[in-house]
C-alpha cells in the first residue's frame, strides 16, 4: 500500500487496493481487501465479488463511493455456470453437452457453458468486468477501517483484546504520539493496530509526512512513535506481517517471531528499542520479568520511568506477577477488573398508525385507539354476518322475493370499514411522509451482553535508571537553588512560625522588645 494508511488518516472515498469495512448487521462486519480485478481467479463477470449472507458485492460498486455510503446488493451468478476464466481444473464441472477440463487440457475441448484460460497456479485471471445489477433486496454499509471496527470484524486466531480494555491499556501506560511501545503476545493483532495509531506521528523514513528525519529503518530517531510486537507462533507471525503490509502500517509496526521468555526484547544488530511501555498478552508474563530490566542489554528507555501492563485471566496469574514485580522493583503495582456495557438509545413507537412497519410495538397506545379498533371490528363482522343471512335468504325465497342487501345500512357500513390489507398499504403510503426519526419515546436499554474478553489487568511503573553521577548532579542543582535564595552551606530555610517563635524567645518576656520584632517581621515580609 502507498501512502499514509487508512488506520490513520482515511480519505474521503473508498480506492482500489486499500482496506473496508462492510458492516452487514450490528455484529456482524466483514473486512474486505478492494480490488479492480479478479486477483483469486474465482472468474464471475462483474469482477472481484465479496459474497455475504446478505448479498453479494462487487468491488466495482464499492471503489469510489464515500465512506459511511449505503451500498445496495447486486445480482451476482455465484454458481459454476456464472464463472467464466478459471484456472485450468479448478471449479469445472461436467455440463450436459459438454465435458470438464483439467489443468493441462485444452481449453478447445471444454463444454459450451464454460470459458476457460489455461494459466499458472499463480497467475490470476484479469479481465474486463461487467456492470453489476442491483438485486431487489440486501444492502450494506461502508466503513474506513479504525482499530475499533477492525477488532469487531478481524479473523480470529487467538482471543482478541477487545475496544474497552485496550483503550484503558492505552490510557493507562501513558502511550502518546511518539511513544514507543512492546507488544508481547501479539496474537490476532487488536491491540497492534490500536497502539499503532496512538503512537504515530509519521513514518520514520518519510520525511514529507511528518517532517522528521529517518536514520535507519527499524530504530528511527527518538522523536518517531513506534510498536515492537513479539509473538511465539510462527503461522500467526506470517499472517500478521501480511495484514501489517497491506494496511500500510509498515515502520510504524515491526512484528518479530521470538519467544520472549528465552530470548528477551533486545534485537541483535539494531538499535536499542527504548521503549516506555510494555504491554504483556502472555500466559506466564512473570518469565518475562528478567529482560524487562534497567541492566544492559536494556530494551527500556533509561531517561524516564517504565510503565507496564499484563493481561491475565486468572487471579492466580495475578498473584504470581504481583510477587514477580514487586522481586524485580517495580513499584505502583495495581490491579484493575474492566466490566462495560453499551447503553443503546432508541426511539420506541407505539400505535395502531404503527401496524406492519418493522421495529415497532403495532398496539393501541390509548384507551381511545383501542375502542376504535373494536368498533371497527365489530362493523366488519356485522357488515360480515348480514350479507350471509341475506345471501341465504335470497337462496330461499329465490330472485321473485329477494332481499336488498343495502337493507339496514349494510353498504352504508361496508363502506366505513377498509380490509386489512388496505388498511397495512394505507400505513406504509403515509411513514414516506413522517418524520419517524422524531416521533416516539426516547428510551435507553443497557445491553445483557458485550463482547469482551474478561481479564484482570496489572499496572506497574519502573522508576528511571538513577546513577551514583545522577544523585550528584540533584544535589547540586539543589545546592544552586538554596544559594539562590540567601541560604549559604547547609542553612535549610525558615518558615514564617519559626522566625515568630525565635523571636519571642530572645524578648525573653519584655512586651514591648517582642512587638518591635513583631513589626519588624511584618515589615520584612511585606
Amino acid at each position: 500500500m502507498s501512502g499514509i494508511s487508512p488506520f490513520f488518516q482515511a480519505s474521503a472515498v473508498a480506492s482500489s487496493d486499500s482496506l473496508a469495512i462492510l458492516h452487514l448487521k450490528r455484529d456482524l462486519l466483514t473486512p474486505v481487501l478492494l480490488r479492480t480485478y479478479d486477483d483469486k481467479g474465482i472468474g464471475y463477470a462483474e469482477g472481484k465479488v465479496t459474497t455475504t449472507r446478505y448479498g453479494n458485492y462487487p468491488h466495482s460498486t464499492l471503489i469510489g463511493q464515500p465512506w459511511g455510503s449505503q451500498i445496495k446488493a447486486s445480482k451476482v451468478d455465484t454458481g459454476t455456470r456464472g464463472r467464466v476464466g478459471l484456472h485450468a481444473g479448478r471449479g469445472a464441472k461436467r455440463k450436459r453437452g459438454g465435458s470438464s477440463t483439467s489443468h493441462g487440457d485444452d481449453p478447445a475441448n471444454a463444454g459450451e457453458h464454460f470459458e476457460v484460460q489455461v494459466l499458472d497456479d499463480e497467475t490470476p485471471v484479469v479481465r474486463e468486468a461487467s456492470t453489476p445489477i442491483p438485486a431487489e433486496t440486501g444492502f450494506c454499509h461502508l466503513l474506513p477501517p479504525t482499530p475499533e471496527v477492525w477488532t469487531a470484524s478481524l479473523p480470529h486466531r487467538t482471543q482478541v483484546v477487545y475496544t474497552p480494555d485496550y483503550s484503558y491499556i492505552l490510557q493507562r501506560l501513558r502511550v502518546t504520539p511518539g511513544t514507543r511501545v512492546i507488544e508481547a503476545g501479539a496474537g490476532s493483532g487488536s491491540f497492534t493496530h490500536a497502539a499503532a495509531r496512538a503512537v504515530f506521528n509519521g513514518y520514520p523514513r518519510d520525511n514529507s509526512l511528518n517532517g522528521i528525519a529517518n536514520q535507519d529503518d527499524q530504530g528511527g530517531v527518538p522523536g518517531t512513535g513506534k510498536v515492537w510486537s513479539f509473538e511465539f507462533h510462527e503461522p500467526r507471525v506470517q499472517t500478521l506481517q501480511e495484514e501489517i503490509r497491506d494496511h500500510g502500517l509498515d515502520g510504524v509496526v515491526v512484528v518479530t517471531h521470538r519467544d520472549v521468555y528465552e530470548d528477551g526484547f533486545a534485537l541483535a544488530n539494531e538499535p536499542s528499542i527504548e521503549a516506555s511501555a510494555v504491554f504483556l498478552d502472555l500466559p506466564a508474563p512473570w518469565m518475562a520479568f528478567e529482560h524487562l530490566t534497567r541492566d544492559p542489554p536494556s530494551p527500556l528507555d533509561p531517561s524516564t520511568s517504565v510503565h507496564l501492563c499484563t493481561f491475565s485471566p486468572c487471579i492466580e496469574q495475578v498473584q504470581r506477577t504481583v510477587s514477580a514485580l514487586r522481586s524485580f522493583g517495580w513499584l505502583a503495582i495495581e490491579m484493575v477488573e474492566l466490566s462495560a456495557h453499551r447503553i443503546e438509545s432508541r426511539r420506541e413507537r407505539v400505535g395502531l398508525q404503527e401496524e406492519g412497519l418493522r421495529g415497532v410495538n403495532a398496539t393501541p397506545a390509548t384507551v381511545d385507539e383501542a375502542v376504535g379498533r373494536l368498533r371497527e371490528v365489530e362493523g366488519r363482522d356485522r357488515s360480515y354476518h348480514h350479507g350471509m343471512t341475506v345471501k341465504a335468504l335470497n337462496d330461499t325465497l329465490g330472485p321473485a322475493a329477494s332481499v336488498d342487501s343495502s337493507e339496514d345500512g349494510r353498504r352504508q357500513e361496508g363502506e366505513m370499514y377498509v380490509s386489512k390489507q388496505q388498511r397495512l398499504q394505507n400505513i406504509k403510503e403515509a411513514q414516506s411522509n413522517r418524520k419517524v426519526y422524531k416521533e416516539g419515546r426516547l428510551m435507553h436499554r443497557s445491553e445483557p451482553e458485550l463482547k469482551m474478553h474478561t481479564s484482570y489487568l496489572v499496572f506497574a511503573v519502573l522508576p528511571r535508571a538513577w546513577t551514583e553521577e545522577d544523585e550528584r548532579r540533584a544535589q547540586e542543582e539543589v545546592r544552586k537553588g538554596l544559594s539562590a535564595d540567601g541560604f549559604e552551606g547547609s542553612v535549610k530555610p525558615v518558615s514564617k512560625r519559626q522566625k515568630k517563635r525565635a523571636a519571642k524567645e530572645q524578648a525573653a518576656g519584655d512586651k514591648d522588645a517582642e512587638l518591635e520584632m513583631k513589626w519588624q517581621l511584618e515589615d520584612n515580609d511585606g
